[in-house]
Parts: C-alpha cells; structure tokens; sequence
C-alpha cells in the first residue's frame, strides 16, 4: 500500500517508547475503513479497533494522534508518537529508517480506476497519493504521474478531467466506484504490490516491537484478527 519519499537524514533518530504504559499511536485519519473521522469527529475504522485490541491485550494504553500521511515517517522519528498504524506497506525503502512489526494485513492488490475502463493506463495521466507505493509504481510504469496529499484528491482530479485514473488501494477503491452509479470503473486488472501492512516503530524500540508481535500473533492464532479484517473489509477480506 502506501510508500517512500524518505530522507536520509531521518536515520540517525532515536525513541525510548518501550516498555511504557501509554503509547502514542500516530493514524492519518483520513483512510476509510482503516482510520477516519467520524460525524462526531472520533476515530474509527479498522486500525483504531485493532490498535485498541492491541494494547488492551498488551496492558498499554494508547493515545491516539492525528497525522497528514507525507509526514508520518519523519515525525515518529522524531518523537511524536511511538507507533504508526496508517494502512503503511512494509517495504525495504521505509525499513531502512524506521521498524514494523509483523504484518497485521497480508500483501494486498492495488486497481486503476476512471471514468472509462477502457483507459490506457499505460499512457494515461494517473493520479495517486504521494509518497505512496502507488505513485512509485505509476512513476515506473511510463505514464504520467499527478500526485496529491489525499487519496480523496486524487479521485477529485479524475472527476474534474485532470487525470485519466487514479491508481490505490482496491479495498479504498471498491466502494467507492460501487458508490458512484457506474460514473468510475475498474480499468484492468488489480496490480499486487508490497509485503502486506505492519506497525511502523522507531529502530530503538525492540522492547516494544516484541510486545506488539506477541500480541498480533496471539490475534492471528485464536481468529480475532481475521473478525476484525471481515468487519471492516467484508468477508472477502484477506486472512490468516
């Protein structure tokens, strides 16, 4: 799922988040069904449960904290919070500066969507969110990449004619093309990408990191992880 845009720089940061009773857990909230805000401006989705889940399991208390996703990496390097839980795509680019615990969703694909599904996406003008794995792979493919801080603004482009297609997440995709009365369409067939989804942690944290494998794994074990992702996923949902 998501990807890169990661400085150098960021590497030589440090945290102390382990062993700690209350972790910051750091979300964009704006990622339906993983995280997002309700109307009563709370946060809800798939993460937010699991990452409750986690630390009741785990006896920590989590505070959750809000963060535009071009800037997740760097400000829990920085010490913002302790964890990321932002739909984030283990890769080797992202695991160079910062940690993740084991994957809590398996690899999953990624779909074009237009106006048309006819579309050469091939040659088209595609829209994704930055610093995501899709607009990496758009960025590889050939066509033209427009790039924006929203998935919600990169499907806005596609509407308004500034792009052909937006490439993402089919599980983000899905209802919403279901959801537009046949105005956008799947184009092709879905493209996988990443080695599934995983917690983002500081390098420092070990301590840490090993509670939340503990604790995902005991998930995957007795069900509970898999109830969840059919929850917010439905029963198509990719499992354990």
């Amino acid at each position: 799922m998501k990807s890169i845009a990661l400085a150098s720089a960021l590497a030589v940061f440090a945290g102390a988040a382990a062993a700690q009773d209350v972790i910051r857990m750091g979300t964009e909230g704006a990622y339906p069904p993983y995280s997002y805000l309700n109307d009563a401006g709370e946060l809800e989705g798939f993460e937010i449960d699991l990452g409750n889940e986690i630390c009741s399991r785990a006896g920590l208390t989590c505070e959750w904290v809000t963060n535009e996703w071009d800037s997740i990496i760097p400000n829990l390097v920085s010490g913002n919070y302790d964890t990321i839980i932002a739909g984030m795509s283990i890769t080797e680019e992202r695991d160079a500066v910062i940690d993740f615990s084991q994957d809590y969703i398996p690899p999953t694909p990624s779909s074009y969507v237009g106006l048309s599904p006819d579309t050469d996406v091939s040659t088209a003008v595609v829209a994704a969110q930055s610093t995501t794995l899709q607009a990496d792979h758009v960025a590889q493919s050939g066509a033209t990449l427009l790039e924006y801080a929203t998935q919600d603004e990169s499907i806005a482009a596609v509407r308004a004619g500034e792009a052909d297609a937006v490439f993402g997440d089919t599980d983000y995709l899905a209802p919403i093309v279901d959801a537009s009365g046949g105005e956008l369409s799947f184009i092709g067939e879905p493209v996988p990408l990443g080695g599934g989804i995983g917690i983002g942690l500081r390098e420092s944290d070990a301590e840490l990191k090993a509670q939340l494998d503990e604790t995902i794994t005991a998930m995957k074990e007795d069900g509970s992880l898999n109830e969840l992702l059919a929850k917010w996923f439905g029963e198509a949902a990719p499992s354990y």
